[in-house]
């Protein structure tokens, strides 16, 4: 297995010869020495859970990679740091209150070091994405990402899986249909989350430039242990290669 690694991207499998490339864009709770110190301020409960980054979506990534031979490309800083799947004009691209916790690295944070850590984490990210697409005639991007169950305060989510698009449905309809066919799933149709958000990362890598593409979130608590994870990726790559035999992509 080939892997490559710089201080704001890991790449798995870079010379996998599948159709798919998977993404990870909140893989890592990892605060960089050259942020803070290292030390965003949070108590490490906070830093363990889905405020931080998304909970045992790394581990499905990897396992999802494996399974339908396709490059993975993972973050390896905390969405705490600089979201990569926000817009750099987004107002939420570095949080200062996330889910009832204010985060005080970045409280009152400057233009300059949100200009800093876009050049040492985001574009460094982003473009190791592209690399990867680039190096494919015809590339379908899946990307992975997991939902907490309940945000404080806030009735409990009924998904266990939801799949995200904007515009562009030709991966995502079909796949939603053959989710529910697996009979056991709650499926939520852009749920929990809307995927029309200008400027995230597939807005950039798919909708922009005309690739095919599809965002996976799974209910974090489904994904806890490794064994969980590799469960999930394996799922989710027959659940993918059995709608792409049928999609007209």
């Amino acid at each position: 297995m080939k892997r490559e690694m710089a201080d704001a991207f890991k790449v798995t499998g870079a010379d996998r010869g599948g159709r798919w490339v998977v993404t990870c864009d909140h893989a890592s709770n990892r605060v960089p020495d050259s942020v803070a110190g290292g030390d965003l301020g949070l108590p490490p409960a906070d830093m363990a859970r889905h405020i931080a980054y998304d909970v045992g979506a790394e581990g499905v990534a990897l396992a999802l990679g494996e399974a339908l031979n396709a490059p993975v490309a993972a973050s390896t800083f905390s969405r705490l740091v600089i979201d990569p799947n926000r817009g750099e004009d987004d107002p939420t691209l570095i949080m200062q209150l996330y889910d009832g916790s204010i985060i005080p690295a970045n409280r009152g944070i400057t233009p300059d070091e949100i200009e800093r850590r876009l050049d040492l984490f985001h574009r460094p990210y982003h473009r190791a994405v592209s690399e990867l697409l680039a190096a494919r005639a015809d590339p379908l991007i899946i990307s992975i990402h997991s939902f907490t169950r309940q945000f404080v305060g806030r009735p409990p989510r009924p998904w266990h899986v939801g799949v995200l698009y904007a515009e562009d449905r030709r991966l995502a309809m079909p796949l939603i249909d053959r989710l529910v066919v697996e009979g056991d799933l709650c499926v939520g149709d852009n749920q929990p989350y809307s995927g029309h958000l200008p400027g995230d990362a597939l807005d950039r890598h798919g909708v922009q430039p005309g690739r095919k593409h599809v965002l996976i979130e799974v209910r974090n608590d489904l994904i806890e242990t490794a064994e969980q994870q590799v469960e999930w990726g394996k799922r989710l790559a027959r659940v993918l290669e059995d709608t792409l035999a049928h999609a007209d992509v």
